[in-house]
């Protein structure tokens, strides 16, 4: 990695991981929330609802957008969106204003990480500077996912809630700050370029809708009438969608970009990992507070067992990427973080502790760090430079549609014996609950094995953008 490139390569890990903060810092603040906003129980989850919905549904949109207009632009729109839906966020006085400003973040997030993630496969080479740029990338996002976890917890219990919201805006005027001096500037857009309309309109209508069935289901019942028919709804949309990226002389997504096995084949192992193995951290989550009774501070504290292993498997992958593939790589991982999901559940139990969850934390988190960098590395191989923007949008939603529908189902698994139970008899059927989704993922995980084996042995090299 050239040394013009470092600090480059900083910022889009800065980046990834003040994407990540979401995911863990407002679930502890969300008490506080509902008791001074005014949120009710049912409408509560909305708070996190709003932020995927957006975030999944146009990732896509986001991707394409990065290709056609620019990834810096987009880099920047994303960022300031990011840092003015989080400034609302906190300013928020009812549950209606807090929701807009999760969309405008949601929609931030979806417009940075494809920008994020295609600047990574673009300034860096095919080979090992790639290979090291997406493992200190995915080192950022493991940094903030277990980061945010514990700047919740202090931030709501020492300045309040509104704080998991306004410490976001200082990260993202730093982020915008040096982004002109420290991205490659964009070329003025290549005439001839048309942008897909109906494609736009189809996918991200047909995306949103799959995610909002999908965030809903546990909440409102999958036989719910809002439930089916946004599923539906999805269903005839992405039909259409996909019939008119056939037909578009400059589809939104290439449908033709799938006949490239290394990205179809992580396209589905992102898939698989979303629906397995990236619940993990939440049924720890679970795990500590709910059957173990920690505080959000302690929570906090305690995911840095699986950050320091998730950190040390995004070092080991970016070595065994060098000298094994990417292929073996992803099997690797893959088979690790079945083992450590496997290893967690006779742990969790109603008289375990950390010490009888610790070996299948360290065992998961190695696996998890594997495959991280592997994952999307396989995704940036064979896709010319022009496109990396729109193979990003199909990785980060192939992930998100993965996480929404893993996290109903194995929250299905692990509250399937909860019904009338309260007080000790309540917090043993949790453990026991958790223990069967963490078999559950395991045994889900194992199906990316099959996926990756369909990966080349060689990657095809890409020339990086020139500065």
């Amino acid at each position: 990695m050239s040394e013009t490139r470092g600090p480059s390569l900083a910022l889009l890990a800065f980046a990834n991981l003040i994407t990540s903060l979401d995911f863990t810092i407002v679930y502890v603040a969300l008490p506080d929330i509902a008791r001074e906003v005014g949120f009710t129980p049912h409408s509560l989850q909305w708070v996190v609802s709003a932020y995927a919905v957006l975030f999944g549904g146009f990732l896509l949109l986001g991707g394409r957008l990065a290709d056609l207009i620019g990834r810096r632009r987009m880099f920047v729109a994303g960022m300031t969106l990011y840092g003015v839906g989080s400034m609302l966020g906190g300013l928020a006085p009812s549950p209606v204003l807090l929701i807009v400003a999760r969309m405008i973040q949601g929609l931030g997030g979806a417009i940075l990480a494809p920008a994020t993630l295609s600047l990574v496969n673009t300034m860096f080479p095919v080979g090992r500077a790639r290979t090291r740029a997406l493992t200190v990338w995915a080192t950022g996002g493991a940094a903030g996912l277990s980061l945010g976890s514990l700047l919740g917890g202090a931030l709501t219990n020492w300045l309040g809630w509104e704080w998991v919201f306004f410490v976001n805006v200082p990260l993202a005027a730093v982020g915008l700050a040096l982004a002109p001096a420290l991205l490659i500037a964009d070329g003025a857009r290549a005439r001839g370029q048309s942008f897909d309309l109906p494609g736009a309109l189809t996918g991200t209508a047909g995306v949103t809708l799959l995610v909002f069935a999908i965030a809903q289901g546990p909440e409102a019942g999958w036989t719910s009438a809002p439930v089916l028919l946004s599923a539906l709804l999805a269903v005839i949309l992405l039909g259409v969608f996909l019939a008119v990226e056939k037909r578009s002389p400059s589809p939104l997504m290439p449908l033709r970009l799938f006949g490239n096995r290394s990205l179809s084949a992580a396209a589905v192992v992102i898939l698989v990992f979303g629906l397995s193995l990236q619940a993990i951290p939440y049924f720890l989550t679970l795990y500590f507070q709910g059957v173990l009774g920690f505080t959000a501070l302690q929570t906090g504290v305690a995911f840095l067992g699986p950050t320091l292993s998730i950190t040390l498997g995004n070092t080991v992958s970016e070595r065994m990427i060098g000298r094994l593939g990417t292929r073996t790589t992803l099997i690797t991982g893959l088979l690790s973080g079945a083992a450590g999901s496997a290893l967690l559940s006779p742990g969790m139990t109603a008289t375990g502790s950390y010490v009888t969850v610790l070996a299948g934390i360290i065992v998961v988190g190695l696996g998890m760090g594997l495959i991280y960098p592997a994952m999307f590395n396989a995704v940036g191989s064979g896709v010319a430079g022009a496109e990396q923007g729109t193979a990003s949008g199909i990785a980060n939603t192939a992930l998100q549609v993965g996480s929404g529908a893993g996290l109903a189902v194995l929250v299905a698994v692990a509250n399937a014996g909860l019904g009338g139970l309260s007080g000790e008899a309540l917090r043993v059927a949790t453990a026991d609950g958790l223990g069967v989704a963490a078999y559950v993922a395991a045994a889900g995980s194992l199906l990316g094995v099959l996926a990756a084996l369909r990966l080349p042995r060689l990657a095809r090299p890409v020339p990086a953008l020139q500065e």
